[in-house]
C-alpha cells in the first residue's frame, strides 16, 4: 500500500511547517494517477502519526485529474485513469499532462496552538526546497 510512503512525506511537511502546534487538520492536493482514495490516506496517516504534532488529525484529499489530449483528433479532457482513451474518437494515441502531483495545501491546528490557526502549504518548501517560493 503506497499509502504509507506518502502519508509519511506528509507527515514531514506537517511536521516542518506545524514548527511544534499541534495540528487538527491537513488538506493535501493529489493527482488522480498516484490512485490514492481518502479512506487508505487516512487509515495510514493515523498509523504514522501518533506521537507527532498531528496526533490524531483528520486528512482532507482533493483529487485532481489528468488533463488527457488526443493526438488523433485534438480533444482534450479530464481523466482519472493512467489507461485511458479518447472519449471522442476511441484513439490510444494520447498524451496525459499532469494528475500525478502532491500538495500539502493546508494545516489547521488545534484550538489553543500560538501563532493561529491556519498555515497555508507551501509546495516548495514542503518539497525540501529551503528557500521556498523565490
Amino acid at each position: 500500500m503506497h499509502e504509507f510512503g506518502i502519508a509519511e512525506a506528509v507527515l514531514d511537511a506537517v511536521e516542518r511547517r506545524a514548527e511544534g502546534r499541534r495540528v487538527k487538520r491537513v488538506r493535501v492536493r493529489a493527482g488522480a494517477l498516484l490512485r490514492i482514495t481518502g479512506p487508505a490516506l487516512d487509515q495510514a496517516f493515523a498509523l504514522v502519526s501518533p506521537g507527532t504534532v498531528a496526533d490524531g488529525a483528520t486528512v482532507d484529499l482533493v483529487v485532481v485529474p489528468a488533463q488527457l489530449i488526443c493526438r488523433s483528433c485534438g480533444r482534450r479532457e479530464e481523466t482519472s485513469d493512467a489507461l485511458a482513451v479518447c472519449g471522442g474518437c476511441g484513439s490510444t494515441d494520447i498524451d496525459l499532462q499532469g494528475g500525478d502531483g502532491l500538495v500539502l495545501e493546508s494545516i489547521r491546528m488545534a484550538e489553543g496552538s500560538q501563532g493561529g490557526t491556519h498555515v497555508p502549504g507551501n509546495s516548495r518548501r514542503d518539497r525540501g526546497d529551503p528557500a521556498g517560493p523565490s
